[in-house]
């Protein structure tokens, strides 16, 4: 046997030992909360959970066993699937920094990012966020909206080009492959007042980098990459750490290659525009707020350089993958039901613009908004967050809970260490909060009088928790929805979408690659894509 081989058996051992005594050390049980039952000690229910389309088990689960819902993780180990509006609450509003992220997640994203914000936690987290957030405000985002709309507008401009030299006057697009390198370029100049050129070379490096990155690592899982993902929240980090140095898995060689690509392209813009930006100018945008922390003679308003790069990966990834999926979601939703599609386009064109849109100019198009605030409903890319309980808590409960002793609470004790998975794909389909119609794509919804609204206050936009919510919140939403209120303006005003075949709705998948990924159900293994007929927008009478 070689010594890798005996290594890694050894190690297994000992992270198996390891979680049986940490097991036997809880006083706190969770194991008579109702859920799906298990064959399998091994696998447990993570083959069905991480096999499914994104949030499609979650929603049978949920409608079988209510808000709060045990599944079996990988050796036999207990876990919540949580739902319930007061239990979200409390674990993202009201004690935030005692549910960190479980350490297997965060060492896969740290190894595509960096120590950045996303897997930051406490003070540290407090720190960074704090640094950047005046560069995500209201009117700082706002300020964008001319980038976005030329970015909308450029993409617009490559379509039409592609429509006048074809005889019938129509095309097909990838719309996932056109809009993630818009928004690439968006993303670029907006942040860091940067050029990636994603739409004008097809080839760009960073672009084709980032393309299926998600779905490479997470999609079409096999038996031992569920395992190894459901062991690896249980792991310390740093053993994690030295796993993924010393035994790298194949499946995380594409994160590591965009981590070392998209670092040196991160530092190159420090490099180039460092000196302009420490020259006195005061400016409030994102990459000033990176510089001038870096150079921060105090600590609590510094970022190393090793943030400052891991932000700027974070930002770039996060700031154009994201809207761009949402995006292919509202295409296909239009497509679906092509009336929605018509009375957006009226909305639109009934606001005449002879100069360029404002952002009041969306506040008066509230079909717009409506649409937009449905696609994030109803397809959340982040469908699932994680958290792990920091030591023994009691969750609060909207709802109350029968275990399957029949005993019902009201509020749930649960052990350090507990993994919990919060559904948001599921809650954003709470018929108590967002009507029976909950499972239908209707963005009238938003527009009743009795709009959307819960008992319990959560998120940042609209009562849905696609941007989770508290001091871990998305700190780029209003970018996000600013940016899609600019693209469906300027691409649904001017062209009419199509699907190419009357089989592209039943075969059209939301791949539940940790980032909700539209995918064709008998193509998955090509990843990202969803090809639309487009054509010159009619006008209508």
């Amino acid at each position: 046997m070689s010594y890798t081989l005996a290594s890694a058996s050894a190690l297994t051992c000992i992270v198996v030992l390891y979680l049986v005594y940490q097991r036997f050390q809880r006083r706190i049980s969770i194991s008579h909360v109702r859920g799906p039952s298990s064959s399998s000690w091994l696998y447990g229910n993570w083959i069905e959970f991480l096999e499914a389309p994104a949030g499609e088990v979650d929603f049978r689960w949920s409608e079988q066993f209510g808000s709060i819902v045990r599944i079996k993780a990988p050796l036999g180990e207990d876990r919540l699937m949580i739902t319930d509006p007061k239990a979200i609450q409390y674990v993202y509003h009201t004690a935030s920094y005692r549910f960190p992220k479980p350490t297997g997640r965060s060492a896969i994203i740290r190894s595509l990012f960096g120590p950045g914000l996303t897997v930051m936690e406490g003070h540290d987290h407090k720190r960074a966020r704090k640094i950047m957030l005046p560069g995500f405000g209201g009117p700082e985002s706002r300020s964008f909206l001319p980038v976005f709309i030329g970015a909308a507008g450029k993409l617009a401009q490559k379509w039409q080009d592609l429509i006048a030299s074809d005889a019938q006057q129509m095309t097909v697009v990838s719309i996932p492959w056109w809009i993630s390198r818009a928004t690439l370029d968006a993303i670029g100049e907006a942040a860091f007042d940067y050029q990636f050129g994603a739409l004008d070379n097809t080839g760009n490096a960073l672009a084709d980098m980032y393309t299926n990155l998600f779905f490479d690592v997470f999609g079409l899982p096999t038996k031992s990459s569920i395992l190894s993902l459901g062991i690896a929240d249980e792991i310390p980090l740093s053993v994690i750490n030295f796993l993924f140095r010393y035994f790298p898995p194949r499946r995380m060689a594409h994160i590591f290659e965009t981590n070392k690509f998209s670092t040196s392209v991160a530092r190159k813009l420090v490099e180039d525009k460092t000196a302009a930006l420490l020259e006195g100018r005061s400016r409030r945008d994102i990459f000033s707020l990176l510089v001038k922390a870096n150079h921060s003679e105090k600590k609590e308003t510094g970022l190393e350089e090793k943030e400052v790069l891991a932000q700027m990966n974070t930002i770039i990834l996060a700031g154009h993958e994201t809207t761009a999926n949402s995006l292919t979601f509202a295409f296909f939703e239009l497509c679906k039901q092509p009336e929605i599609q018509k009375r957006l386009r009226a909305e639109i064109r009934a606001m005449e613009k002879t100069s360029d849109y404002t952002a009041s100019d969306f506040d008066n198009m509230p079909y717009l908004t409506a649409v937009v605030k449905e696609t994030l409903r109803v397809h959340p890319i982040f469908y699932n967050t994680f958290r792990v309980a920091g030591g023994d808590e009691v969750l609060p409960l909207l709802n109350p809970l029968t275990l399957d002793t029949g005993e019902v609470l009201t509020e749930l004790p649960i052990p350090k260490g507990t993994k919990i998975i919060t559904s948001v794909a599921a809650y954003n389909r709470n018929k108590a909060i967002f009507g029976e119609d909950a499972d239908v794509f209707n963005p009238d919804r938003w527009l009743r009088a009795d709009a959307p609204q819960s008992k319990v206050s959560l998120g940042v936009y609209g009562n849905l928790f696609t941007f989770v919510g508290g001091a871990r919140s998305c700190i780029g939403w209003k970018f996000a929805v600013l940016e899609m209120h600019a693209f469906l303006v300027e691409l649904v005003g001017k062209f009419e979408f199509e699907f190419i075949s009357s089989t592209s709705v039943n075969d059209f998948r939301r791949e539940a690659s940790q980032l909700m990924t539209p995918t064709i159900e008998s193509e998955r293994e090509k990843g990202s894509q969803l090809s639309l007929r487009i054509r010159a927008a009619r006008n209508e009478a």
